[in-house]
C-alpha cells in the first residue's frame, strides 16, 4: 500500500495485487490496482463531505417527450422523483431542473442559470415541477449541452447531472448525441436512468459510460423516487472531482489495457491523455468514501532469468485549479521478475483471475443477449451458459439471479442452460443494463 501526506481533502491509498514472476522471455504483466478514498479527509462523524456543500452543482434532466404521457404514472413518477432529488440536496449546492424533449428548456430557475439550494428554493423548484407536461420528441444531446452550459457557469469543483428518459433518442442522429457526449466528457459526470421498457439500453449505458456515471433501469415508475434519492445522496457524498489514474511505464514498455473492474467494468484504455514522457492519465471521475479496482496489463521487453524491473507506476493525481502540476495523491508499483521457477511463473494472482472472469462475464452476457435478439439460438445458449458458469464460480449472485430470468439453468457448474421461450422485456433489459456490475474478490 502507498499513500502520501494529503491536502485538506480526501485521503487516497493504493494497493497493488499481482504475480510479479514471469518465465524467461515472458512479456505481459497483469496487476489489479485497488484505490481507496477516505472521502472526507477525516471529517468528524456526521459532518458533510468537503465539496458536497457550496462547492457542488447538480442539474436534473427530465424527459418530457410525448411518450412520457402514454403510460400511466410515468410523468407523475418523474415529478415525484425529481422532487425527492431536490429534497436530498445539501444547503448551498447550486442546482437546476431541465425539461427535455426535442429541445431543452429550463424548468427551474425558469429564466435559466442555477439556484442555490435552501428551504425556499427547494419549495419553489418543487412547485415548478407541476408545470411539466408530456409533449414533443427526444433529443438527449440538446439536454446534455444545456446542462453543460448551466454547470459551466458555476464556480464549483464538482459538477454532476442526473438524466431520466423513457424512450429512444429519435430526434437527433447517433452522431449528434456522440458529439454532445464528447463535448461534455470531463466537464461533468452524469447518472442516467431509463424508466419503463421503451428506451434503448445501449444509449442510456453509453451516456453513463461517457460521463463516468451510473446507469440503471427503473421498470416501474413507482420506484423512481427512491432511486433518485439514492442517486442524489451519492452525488452529495462526493468530495473531489476529476481525479485521474496516471500510469507511467519505462522505456520499451507499453500499456495493453487499463480497465475499471469494480464496482463495474469500464474499459478506460481509449481515454488516455498524455501526461509527460511515458505517462498517461485515465479519467476516474468524482470520488467520495469508496474503493474501486483497476486491472492493468503492461507489455514489457523480454528478459532473461534473474532480471527485475519496474513495469509500471500507478498514481492518483488531482489537477490544480491554476493549471499547475497535478497533485499526487497516492501511488503503487507494478513489478516484473523473470524466473525459471515454473510454479511461481504460472501462478495467477487471485485478484487478477477473479476480475478477468468478471470482465468476461460482462462480455458474454452482452454477446448472448445480442445473439438472442438476432435469433441465433445456439450462440445465445452458449454465451449465456458461459455467463451462468462464470457468475456461479465468482459468487456474483445478483447477476446469477438476473440470468435465471432469461435462461433455465440445468447445471450452473458446467454452464448448461436452455433459453426461456418467453422472457419479460423488463427482465432482459435489466440483465443487459446491469451486466457490467461486478462483485469484489474476497481478499
Amino acid at each position: 500500500m502507498a499513500d502520501f501526506p494529503q491536502h485538506s481533502g480526501p485521503r487516497f491509498s493504493v494497493e497493488v495485487y499481482q504475480n510479479e514472476h514471469l518465465p524467461e522471455g515472458g512479456r505481459e504483466v497483469h496487476a489489479v490496482v485497488t484505490v481507496t478514498s477516505a472521502g472526507d479527509g477525516g471529517a468528524s462523524a456526521g459532518a458533510p463531505p468537503q465539496g458536497a456543500g457550496p462547492d457542488a452543482a447538480v442539474v436534473v434532466m427530465v424527459d418530457c417527450s410525448g411518450s412520457m404521457g402514454h403510460a400511466p404514472g410515468k410523468l407523475r413518477g418523474a415529478r415525484e422523483a425529481t422532487a425527492a432529488a431536490i429534497d436530498a440536496l445539501r444547503d448551498g449546492v447550486r442546482f437546476a431542473v431541465i425539461a427535455g424533449t426535442h429541445t431543452a428548456r429550463p424548468v427551474f430557475p425558469a429564466a435559466g442559470g442555477l439556484a442555490t439550494a435552501g428551504p425556499d428554493t427547494r419549495k419553489q423548484a418543487k412547485r415548478a415541477l407541476n408545470g411539466l407536461r408530456a409533449d414533443g420528441g427526444t433529443a438527449i444531446g440538446s439536454w446534455l449541452r444545456l446542462a453543460d452550459r448551466l454547470l459551466d457557469a458555476a464556480d464549483v469543483s464538482l459538477r454532476h447531472g442526473i438524466l431520466l428518459t423513457d424512450g429512444r433518442n429519435e430526434h437527433e442522429s447517433p452522431e449528434e448525441l456522440r458529439a454532445a457526449l464528447d463535448a461534455c466528457a470531463g466537464r461533468f459526470t452524469c447518472d442516467a436512468r431509463g424508466v419503463g421498457t421503451d428506451w434503448e439500453v445501449k444509449e442510456v449505458t453509453g451516456i453513463a459510460s461517457a460521463l463516468l456515471g451510473s446507469a440503471d433501469i427503473v421498470a416501474d415508475p413507482a420506484g423512481l423516487a427512491a432511486d433518485f434519492t439514492r442517486m442524489m445522496e451519492d452525488a452529495m457524498g462526493k468530495a473531489v472531482a476529476d481525479v485521474a489514474l496516471r500510469v507511467w511505464t519505462p522505456v520499451d514498455a507499453e500499456i495493453v489495457f487499463v480497465k475499471q473492474v469494480a464496482p463495474t467494468v469500464e474499459d478506460l484504455t481509449g481515454r488516455r491523455t498524455a501526461a509527460g514522457p511515458r505517462a498517461g492519465d485515465y479519467p476516474t471521475g468524482s470520488w467520495g468514501a469508496e474503493s474501486r479496482d483497476y486491472h492493468l496489463c503492461v507489455r514489457v521487453p523480454a528478459a532473461e532469468v534473474g532480471r527485475e524491473m519496474l513495469a509500471a507506476r500507478a498514481s492518483l493525481v488531482l489537477p490544480r485549479p491554476d493549471g499547475g502540476v497535478p497533485e499526487a495523491l497516492a501511488q503503487g508499483l507494478v513489478r516484473a521478475v523473470w524466473t525459471d521457477d515454473l510454479a511461481a511463473s504460472t501462478s495467477i494472482d487471485p485478484q487478477v483471475a477473479h476480475y478477468t472472469g468478471q470482465a468476461e462475464l460482462s462480455q458474454v452476457i452482452q454477446q448472448g443477449l445480442d445473439a438472442r435478439k438476432s435469433g441465433h439460438v445456439a450462440e445465445a445458449t452458449a454465451k449465456l451458459g458461459r455467463a451462468v458458469q462464470l457468475a456461479s464460480v465468482s459468487g456474483n449472485d445478483g447477476t446469477a439471479k438476473l440470468l435465471a430470468k432469461v435462461v433455465d439453468v440445468v447445471d450452473a457448474a458446467t454452464g448448461t442452460v436452455r433459453l426461456k421461450a418467453k422472457v419479460a422485456e423488463a427482465d432482459e433489459m435489466t440483465l443487459e443494463t446491469r451486466s457490467t456490475k461486478t462483485v469484489r474478490v474476497k481478499k
